[in-house]
């Protein structure tokens, strides 16, 4: 505002030749008004150029000049107009520290929320203005392969069985990721190694499931002869001639004794790949033992469970887990006889079939040697020293809980109608025809390379198939030669874009690859791919309607495991497993797929119904099996059977538990197995629920002390370490994350104490889940700081879901460029009650998803 343009004050002012005091008042009052008003309207007229210089000046330049610099950052020479990328990435992190009310600090003078508001308003103008005048980046996507899982997934559809048996990625270099995502395309290289493995696994499948010799059924019967594990071998031996085939613990024990039992007469395995019949003649002996439950860790309350999973005498030790072991199939063994289970299973060649008790006792090596001091009066044998280890005499006289199997029937090759499936998925009803070779040949690529083939792709399919015919090789060799080909092209092996250079939006058999990833984890199926050739796919109408449909159809579950092992870092849970000794449920139940499984029926819930994302923060329901119910002490783990699998229950705020923060897989992913820590927890809180990275520590930054177990609480060591000025500006604003989550134990029991010292002198200390925020904001507990991110923080957190779905879906991180995108997808979600489903479609019907 001008001078000239100067407000009149006193004229606006009535007068009168005499006034009282209470006019004076009156007066003083209106002209304060109009004083306010003024400096409202000539602060609101600032240019905001000098808007951010003042607000800058006066709240920021103390700590940040380029003297002080704290943080290593100067804000002396930002000014708007912004001019750099720089200034862009610089201007969005000032926007998140005023949106987080973190900074001005919290003893600094705080600026009036209009203030930061028109701060916020000047930067974000500013941003969006420098951008236009900016040349964008592209914000492209790098060419990417398939990931390992997307590889073996596509073999599946392609093959129309399951390949998971073969193990054909199991030698393939670990997956690298960004930012816990296997799907971004920079990330996704492709190694000299990789390409060989490639060229072995296709090798190694095509000749496993069409090269196959074809054999008439055989039939086996073993009956005796069980010959067991090493330890075992003696007492079996003595008390039953190796007449039985027993098994005694679940197969993840520490000790391994007892978990697998396999066939001895049978270790050469099946001749060929294909499916078989078992039957095993099985009994649950003792599930009604006398024995004091707690030295199995097990309920008894359930029945005992047989399970069947391959094993390859090749691969390793035949009683230990082997690194290819699918579970196959399972069932339930009845108490009262011995009765004879039926089975169909895949085996490849070279595979026999082990039998596995997944809910059977917990290390039996160690639950033997506690019935034998514990029980030793009932079990004295006259072979062994009084209190001396028997397993032959608890054999003989005792009531050990395990699963007997005394007979085995396998029938197999199984023929199957029309030919094999893998044969009727590759050549079509009917099988290889050699005068329709390169027909079929050419039909398959093209479902492998999910788009029409071009006469590039066509001729080294035809070179190869006519040099081996040349080379006099069977016409059906000569076909499967060429499959091997076409599974190591690179258009299947990558998302290969066919889209023009010149064009940003992906073509239609492009997108409809793009989106099958996204949603499936493998290939576009007809419907998607019918779409894609009508050219409707590049509609929104069209686009729409297949991502609902997409959404709705079962194989979700591929997005679903995958984003969550993404945005929650999931698939990281289990890699830093608690100390067996004090956490045996965690092992013995497998506490660890349980939590998995709660938070992908969530996410699937919210997804199907279109429920709110703020449920995400907290939620009044959620998903537990019987394991769960025990561990989060809920009543249902008085009604629920393992049969029942997982349900949603209704949760109260006594429960602790609602929305990802109180789900054992978060809390357990956030710790390290062994202890708590609310730095571990509050960073995994600023990185996954606020999108808000902190900076990485100095590397002068002394370590916390780790003992947990002492006399200082985790509280008083965090405080003596933001002591330090090194320190200090971090912590003050990650520590209060995490402290609320104290409240739960590194496998996320619920808890009020600290597990107590080790000297156990001193009494165990009390958790104290209350913090303050670096705005000022203060919690009581856990309850509390659900509340206060849900009321404070929700926006920040459905931006950062918005930013994590595109990433992980569009095969390449955010850039500065996609804010303004994601801005829009965020008004635009919010009108429409911010629901999950809501939030997928608009994310995949965006320019960031469609563009190339």
């Amino acid at each position: 505002m001008s001078a000239d343009d100067s407000i009149p004050i006193t004229s606006t002012i009535p007068t009168r030749p005499a006034l009282n005091s209470t006019s004076i008042t009156q007066c003083t009052l209106l002209v304060s008004a109009i004083l306010a008003a003024f400096h409202a309207f000539a602060e609101d007229k600032l240019p905001p150029s000098k808007l951010v210089e003042q607000f800058i000046s006066k709240y920021c330049l103390e700590c940040h000049d380029a003297d002080v610099q704290k943080g290593d950052r100067s804000f002396e020479k930002f000014v708007l107009p912004l001019k750099t990328t720089a200034d862009l990435i610089e201007a969005r992190d000032i926007i998140d520290q005023l949106t987080l009310k973190e900074m001005p600090p919290k003893k600094a003078d705080q600026p009036s929320d209009d203030e930061r508001l028109a701060m916020i308003r000047a930067l974000r103008d500013g941003s969006a203005t420098a951008f236009k005048k900016m040349e964008s980046t592209g914000s492209r996507t790098v060419l990417r392969r398939l990931s390992s899982r997307e590889y073996e997934n596509t073999l599946a559809v392609l093959f129309g069985r399951r390949v998971d048996t073969l193990g054909l990625t199991a030698d393939f270099p670990k997956e690298k990721t960004t930012q816990h995502m296997d799907t971004i395309g920079k990330s996704l290289v492709t190694s000299g190694f990789l390409v060989d493995q490639y060229f072995q696994a296709a090798n190694h499948l095509i000749e496993a499931r069409l090269g196959k010799p074809q054999i008439e059924p055989k039939d086996w019967r073993f009956n005796g002869h069980f010959v067991q594990y090493e330890e075992l071998q003696g007492s079996h031996k003595d008390v039953f001639n190796y007449r039985y085939l027993n098994i005694y613990e679940q197969p993840n024990t520490d000790t391994r004794q007892g978990s697998y039992g396999h066939i001895e007469d049978f270790l050469q395995g099946v001749p060929v790949a294909g499916l078989y019949d078992l039957e095993v003649e099985a009994q649950a002996m003792h599930r009604d033992t006398h024995y004091d439950p707690k030295i199995f860790g097990i309920d008894f309350s359930e029945p005992f469970i047989l399970g069947v999973v391959p094993g390859d005498i090749t691969k390793g030790h035949i009683h230990y887990p082997q690194p290819i072991e699918p579970l196959l199939a399972s069932t339930v063994v009845p108490d009262d006889k011995p009765t004879f289970l039926k089975f169909r299973v895949w085996l490849e060649a070279g595979q026999t079939p082990r039998f596995i008790f997944p809910n059977g006792p917990y290390e039996s090596r160690a639950s033997v040697i506690t019935i034998n001091q514990r029980y030793k009066d009932e079990l004295f044998d006259k072979g062994a020293k009084n209190g001396d280890v028997s397993r032959a005499a608890l054999l003989r006289k005792g009531k050990l809980p395990h699963i007997r199997i005394s007979e085995i029937k396998i029938h197999g090759p199984v023929k199957e109608a029309d030919g094999s499936v893998e044969e009727v998925a590759v050549f079509g009803k009917g099988g290889f025809k050699a005068e329709r070779a390169l027909d079929q040949l050419s039909v398959f690529a093209e479902r492998a390379y999910r788009r029409p083939l071009t006469d590039t792709d066509r001729k080294p399919i035809r070179s190869l198939y006519e040099k081996r015919i040349a080379e006099k090789i069977a016409p059906r060799q000569a076909a499967l030669d060429t499959l091997k080909l076409i599974l190591c092209s690179p258009s299947f092996l990558y998302l290969s874009e066919i889209t023009d250079e010149k064009e940003k939006t992906l073509n239609a058999y492009d997108l409809a690859s793009r989106l099958s990833y996204a949603l499936w984890a493998e290939p576009p199926d007809e419907a998607l791919l019918a779409a894609a050739k009508s050219g409707a796919l590049t509609q929104d109408a069209e686009l729409k309607k297949q991502v609902l449909r997409m959404i709705a159809d079962e194989r979700i579950s591929g997005f679903v495991n995958g984003f969550l092992d993404s945005w929650l870092n999931l698939r990281d849970l289990g890699t830093q497993p608690p100390p067996r000794e004090s956490n045996r449920a965690y092992y013995a139940e497998d506490l660890p797929t349980a939590m998995k499984n709660e938070a992908r029926l969530f996410f699937r819930d919210l997804l199907a119904n279109n429920g709110s994302v703020s449920q995400f923060i907290d939620s009044n329901h959620t998903f537990v099996d019987k394991k769960l119910a025990k561990l989060y002490e809920l009543p249902e783990l008085n009604t629920f059977r393992l049969a029942d699998g997982f349900r949603k229950v209704t949760l109260t705020s006594s429960n602790h538990r609602g929305g990802l923060l109180g789900m054992a897989a978060v809390l357990t992913v956030s710790a390290n197995g062994v202890e708590t820590s609310p730095v571990t927890r509050g960073v995994w809180v600023t990185e996954n629920i606020l999108g808000v990275p902190p900076p990485p520590p100095p590397d002068v930054v002394p370590s916390i002390d780790t003992d947990v177990t002492g006399t200082k609480t985790i509280r008083d060591r965090l405080a003596k370490h933001r002591a330090d000025p090194t320190c200090a500006e971090c912590h003050r604003k990650i520590d209060p994350l995490g402290f609320s989550l104290e409240s739960f134990d590194p496998v996320g029991r619920w808890r009020d104490k600290y597990p107590k010292p080790k000297d156990n002198k001193q009494p165990a200390p009390k958790v104290d889940p209350s913090g303050e925020l670096p705005s000022g904001e203060t919690y009581k507990d856990f309850t509390s700081f659900k509340k206060l991110i849900g009321d404070t923080r929700s926006d920040l957190f459905t931006r950062h879901l918005i930013r994590s779905v595109l990433s992980y879906t569009a095969g390449r991180q955010m850039e500065f460029a996609d804010d303004f995108v994601i801005d829009e997808l965020d008004t635009k979600i919010e009108k429409q009650g911010n629901g999950l489903k809501t939030l997928m479609v608009e994310c995949l019907m965006s320019s960031v998803f469609r563009s190339r």
